[in-house]
């Protein structure tokens, strides 16, 4: 039996066809296939796309026989009988039994009629699963091509989709939890107040807005944004905003803190104040949570936004926040790649040799929770293949959980890469405060900010 792609097409013009005449393409119907389809379309029903509500049964008569399954019929035509050049003009289909993802369709069109005045053709169709049961019968009427066709075929283009079930997870987990009162510092432009209210639509936080009345309300009124039931803080500038921001943290009236349109720096300088701050013995560390395509298990990477150049001490503090967060988003064991340029350590490349003392701070208990390795090259933390070829024997390579890089330079351009050319989303965290605070980005899209909400909300939970 033919199956799709073929690397040459050839048509049959309607003078060599006869009554009679037989054609065939079989496929696997695939769940990819079924959500490109809603992609495509627009079509969102559950039955497409939830697989609760498809285990109902409801699933298999709901799901798009017509296009996926009589599509199989129309690639007969357009590609064998009569092929290149053929022009579908009719067809009256009726769908005969349930198709799933996994049964393997069959579509066969027969000859039945030829109309030669108008170079017309009638076809018997169709389709059958993998136990031979008959899914769609019907007919179709195509205009035949009379001048011969014979090409190499199109490659089709690779699709992937991108699912992000992992940040759909975190919102369903954060939404659980009772809506977090938030002080927000500065929410002055359209993009930072979208997201607070994105978030508080979302039911994971209560916003508190920090900053001035008339700049706040003119950034509603641009945005269409309804802010009517928000508290606002009233202050002057940005460098109030932030200071009062922090204070309703210390005094209790907010339980996570968000940055508006200020700088971070704005923002963490009040933050780490011996006097008025929200010190701890931790230092602070940002953390990505990265639901990345492709990556079998939800990623971490750690430090890409706040310190700059850690010394060893600092990237204690940085890797054990990260492990504490794993902990909370449900990972009792979190493994952690210390990365590098390269596998061995190298007196040359300060990296290896931090990444080497990491590891031993590990095994003498000064990091806890998580099984530490490096140095490791990202390569060799993220791939089995590429650390079988190296001959790395290690709990951590290949299955990293959480990366942790040499610098905010390397981190910074790691997570990029992964956001933009690989379409990963990636929530961001800082930790080491007596409350998480949810630093995003303007370039965030709005699933990061509400992700971000949501590892904060889980994180204040958790500590509650």
């Amino acid at each position: 039996m033919d199956t799709l792609p073929q690397t040459i097409i050839e048509n049959r013009v309607f003078d060599s066809i006869a009554v009679g005449d037989q054609a065939a393409i079989s496929r696997l119907i695939r769940r990819e296939d079924i959500e490109l389809f809603s992609v495509i379309s627009g079509d969102i029903n559950p039955a497409h796309l939830d697989a609760e509500y498809a285990a109902t049964g409801m699933f298999h008569h709901i799901i798009s026989q017509g296009v996926l399954t009589a599509g199989l019929i129309s690639a007969v035509l357009g590609t064998k009988l009569p092929g290149p050049g053929t022009i579908y003009l009719a067809q009256d289909l009726q769908f005969r039994a349930p198709v799933a993802p996994g049964d393997t369709i069959t579509a066969t069109v027969t000859v039945t009629t030829r109309d030669v005045e108008k170079h017309r053709l009638s076809l018997d169709c169709h389709c059958v699963n993998q136990d031979g049961v008959e899914v769609i019968r019907g007919t179709a009427t195509v205009k035949a091509p009379t001048e011969k066709i014979s090409r190499p075929a199109i490659a089709l283009p690779e699709v992937r989709l991108l699912r992000h079930a992992r940040v759909r997870q975190l919102l369903a987990a954060a939404t659980k939890e009772a809506a977090m009162p938030t002080a927000v510092a500065h929410p002055v432009d359209v993009m930072s107040l979208s997201g607070v209210v994105e978030a508080a639509q979302a039911g994971l936080i209560i916003p508190i807005l920090v900053g001035p009345p008339e700049r706040i309300h003119a950034a509603a009124i641009e945005g269409g944004l309804d802010i009517s039931g928000f508290r606002i803080e009233p202050t002057k500038h940005s460098q109030e905003s932030a200071a009062r921001a922090v204070a309703l943290v210390r005094s209790g009236e907010a339980k996570l803190l968000m940055k508006g349109a200020l700088h971070s720096d704005e923002l963490l300088h009040e933050v780490v104040s011996a006097t008025t701050g929200l010190r701890t013995g931790r230092r602070l560390s940002h953390v990505f949570v990265l639901d990345v395509p492709g990556y079998p298990r939800p990623l971490m990477v750690t430090d890409a936004a706040i310190n700059i150049a850690p010394n060893l001490e600092d990237k204690r503090h940085i890797v054990q926040n990260a492990i504490d967060l794993a902990h909370v988003l449900g990972n009792p064991s979190p493994r952690v790649a210390i990365l590098a340029a390269v596998e061995v350590v190298n007196p040359a490349m300060p990296s290896t040799i931090d990444a080497a003392a990491l590891c031993k701070m590990a095994e003498r208990g000064q990091i806890t929770g998580g099984l530490v390795d490096g140095p490791l090259a990202f390569d060799n933390a993220i791939s089995l293949d590429a650390a079988r070829e190296k001959g790395i024997v290690s709990a951590v390579a290949g299955l990293a959980d959480i990366l942790v890089v040499p610098d905010i330079e390397a981190g910074n351009m790691l997570v990029k890469q992964m956001t933009f050319l690989g379409g990963a989303d990636a929530a961001g965290i800082v930790l080491g405060a007596s409350v998480p605070i949810i630093l995003t980005s303007r370039a965030d899209s709005a699933r990061t900010r509400l992700a971000s909400c949501a590892v904060a909300v889980i994180l204040a939970a958790a500590h509650a």
